[in-house]
């Protein structure tokens, strides 16, 4: 028994609503990463992160409460693996060095447990802060390039752009998201984002497959029609690999503690924003660039078609 049934529902139909759906979330995304930012991690910004164990199961907020009482303003406290071991991220100081920030930070979460114990000290500096940013925006950067290259070679240059408008848009929203919560971006978070990128990627290519193959086939259909047929052969696929995804995120971001929540967030607002726009926002860019049944049909051998003939 099959769990998705033949569809055959008119997704371009509705591309026009789509089209105004995407840019009223891209306008959300871009209005908010320009006035609210993205609280960057320790990794992009630099500071000091302390590793504390304790002797019994510690209440977070007891501990960021005795750390703001110390002076440690704007702190990330979280647990790290189980309920007795605390991760602090401290704000680089420029009156402070970061041995006498990490020394005092101890100290205080002593006042919550005399018997805590210092496990781990990490300095980030601001320039290596710097280099991963610029890094990590490269990486993105390199990636669409390179899908851009692949999809144009594989398929047709009209794809080629369609795909990448469809990935810029899955990036953008996923960042909004970011900007809008002020969920902390660390580089797991841009790690999560890159693969996003594969995962959109990939729906996006099968459905961009079952066109180019219906446009061989179906030699009377419209643009149109051809890639809604080709859109509903591919859901059933599209929706299972999504929700057994999803499924499994889910239960990352539930039960896999805060040291994850961010990862787990991205991929599963960027599952769902991809799934979206591999549906809606690849077709339908490469059907406002004029794409056509003649751009991908092979070529016809002499005398082929010849039996047809009356």
């Amino acid at each position: 028994m099959q769990l998705f049934k033949k569809t055959s529902l008119d997704f371009m139909g509705a591309r026009y609503k789509a089209v105004i759906f995407s840019a009223t979330l891209i306008l959300i995304a871009l209005g908010s990463l320009a006035t609210r930012g993205l609280t960057l991690g320790i990794d992009f910004t630099g500071g000091t992160l302390v590793e504390v164990g304790f002797s019994q199961p510690v209440d977070l907020v007891k501990v960021r409460n005795t750390l703001n009482a110390g002076g440690f303003k704007d702190v990330v406290v979280q647990h790290f693996g189980t309920s007795k071991d605390v991760l602090v991220r401290l704000a680089p100081r420029e009156d402070m060095k970061s041995s006498v920030l990490s020394n005092r930070a101890f100290a205080a979460m002593q006042k919550v447990d005399p018997q805590a114990q210092l496990r781990r000290v990490e300095f980030v500096g601001p320039q290596v802060g710097d280099e991963l940013t610029e890094d990590g925006g490269l990486a993105v950067l390199y990636a669409l390039i390179g899908i851009l290259i692949y999809v144009g070679l594989r398929f047709e240059y009209r794809f080629a752009i369609g795909s990448v408008i469809a990935l810029i848009h899955d990036v953008i929203i996923t960042l909004g998201v970011f900007s809008l919560f002020q969920v902390e971006f660390d580089l797991t978070v841009l790690a999560a984002i890159l693969a996003v990128i594969g995962y959109s990627l990939n729906d996006t290519i099968v459905v961009f497959d079952r066109v180019r193959e219906n446009f061989r086939k179906i030699r009377k259909g419209e643009p149109l029609e051809i890639i809604n047929i080709a859109i509903n052969q591919t859901l059933s696929r599209t929706l299972m690999t999504s929700l057994t995804t999803l499924l499994v995120l889910i239960a990352l971001f539930v039960f896999g503690g805060e040291i994850i929540h961010g990862f787990a967030l991205s991929l599963i607002v960027g599952i769902v924003i991809g799934t979206y726009s591999s549906i809606y926002v690849a077709s339908t860019a490469a059907v406002m660039m004029g794409i056509s049944k003649e751009d991908l049909m092979s070529v016809k051998k002499e005398g082929e078609g010849a039996d047809t003939l009356p």
